[in-house]
């Protein structure tokens, strides 16, 4: 049997930072500033001691820690001392030590760490994406999205645009459809025929290779809108516990949401002075960088009020609506500010909805102003549609409109 006290050596008694102590307390001290709570600030400082004890017994100098140094100490046997033993770190305790390491970047005591090959965009992607926000007006997260789907077909097409064909691009998007929806397919079909175009115009493949990319068929409009009654968007509403922060803040986007039918993108973006409280309207900056100013209801302004004026925290950020727990920054995305939708829809008890984001909330209003008698230019105004075929989407919801003009079914056919 092997005596594991001989393979391994003894761990000290003290997990001693060496020469890093200083920047370890200057760490503290500005977690500490963000207003994080103590758990919170020993949570973020313990991997940074660890990290800086393991360099001091690993003999690595402050200036020499790169990707590699980093890697191994997220394998290493852990035996830096105190009353830490573990074979493997999580990977969460590593993404904290990371947070350590672009604080010292940050002060300029080291280089920044060099980007895994495997995450790296490639060159005439990373030009489109670029392309697409400076001359489309396409936003950074939907630039994102376009190029993450490229590079995951470049595995089959190749980093060479000059050996594109037909055929291999056929077999490639031919290959996604096994594996994706045909929802998901479709949106990269529409990245791929962008990015042959880009690459054509620039002389890299050559022209016309956009035709050649296979249609995915997929109704347009053919499902039904997706909607809440007006019944279960007051429970939504009513959930919100005004006597928190995040209750407070989650009303005021929950209101815009169904009163304005604002997508999660736009509440995301809003800032304060995008709220002229003497003529009651917000302006909102939607997509391809159109700005339109709406109306502001008496509920919805008041909400932002009391979000404003009590519940928002006082640091020097213009974004709206910012997280209600330190730090205190805005969303990071979308999708994070759709998560307070999903989490009033599970507050309030409703069961197995139609969706969970804010594009569920944003169909209820449409829905709740058409049969409110609104017409279809009004809503499509409200929502900022470009096409008027996109609001007529909410027309088929309106059943009682829709019985009034229905033939009675001529009866059963004879064979």
């Amino acid at each position: 049997m092997i005596d594991s006290a001989k393979t391994l050596p003894r761990a000290p008694r003290v997990m001693d930072a060496g020469n890093l102590a200083p920047l370890i307390a200057e760490y503290t001290a500005e977690l500490a500033a963000l207003d994080h709570t103590r758990l919170t600030v020993t949570n973020y400082t313990d991997p940074a001691r660890h990290f800086s004890a393991w360099l001091r017994q690993a003999d690595i100098a402050l200036v020499d820690i790169d990707r590699e140094a980093m890697d191994r100490f997220a394998r290493h046997v852990c035996r830096c001392g105190g009353n830490r033993r573990c074979e493997r770190l999580s990977r969460r305790y590593v993404r904290r030590t990371q947070r350590f390491i672009a604080f010292l970047v940050g002060r300029g005591l080291i280089a920044p760490l060099a980007v895994p090959v495997l995450s790296m965009v490639d060159p005439h992607v990373a030009d489109y994406q670029q392309w697409l926000k400076r001359h489309r007006g396409i936003c950074e997260s939907t630039a994102k999205r376009h190029g993450l789907m490229i590079m995951r077909l470049l595995a089959a097409l190749g980093r060479d645009p000059l050996i594109y064909d037909a055929g291999l691009i056929r077999r490639a998007i031919l290959a996604e459809a096994q594996q994706c929806s045909p929802s998901h397919v479709k949106t990269m079909t529409t990245a791929l025929r962008g990015y042959l175009r880009f690459l054509a115009a620039a002389g890299i493949c050559a022209p016309g290779l956009e035709r050649a990319v296979p249609l995915v068929p997929q109704w347009r409009l053919s499902s039904l809108a997706r909607y809440l009654s007006a019944a279960d968007v007051d429970r939504l509403m009513a959930s919100c516990d005004l006597g928190t922060v995040h209750g407070m803040r989650d009303r005021a986007i929950l209101l815009l949401f169904a009163r304005l039918g604002l997508r999660a993108g736009d509440a995301l973006n809003m800032r304060l002075d995008d709220i002229d409280w003497a003529v009651g309207t917000v302006l909102v900056s939607g997509k391809g960088r159109r700005e339109v100013r709406l109306p502001l209801p008496q509920e919805v302004g008041d909400a932002l009020l009391a979000y404003i004026d009590h519940a928002r925290p006082a640091v020097e950020e213009q974004r709206l609506f910012l997280r209600s727990c330190a730090p205190y920054r805005p969303f990071a995305s979308p999708s994070t500010i759709s998560c307070v939708v999903s989490l009033a829809l599970r507050r309030a008890g409703i069961e197995d909805p139609p969706s969970r984001g804010a594009n569920l909330l944003r169909h209820s209003a449409a829905t709740a102003m058409l049969r409110g008698g609104a017409t279809l230019q009004s809503v499509g105004t409200v929502l900022r549609h470009r096409s008027l075929d996109t609001t007529a989407h909410y027309a088929k919801v309106d059943l009682s409109m829709l019985q009034q003009i229905a033939q009675p079914w001529p009866g059963e056919a004879s064979c």
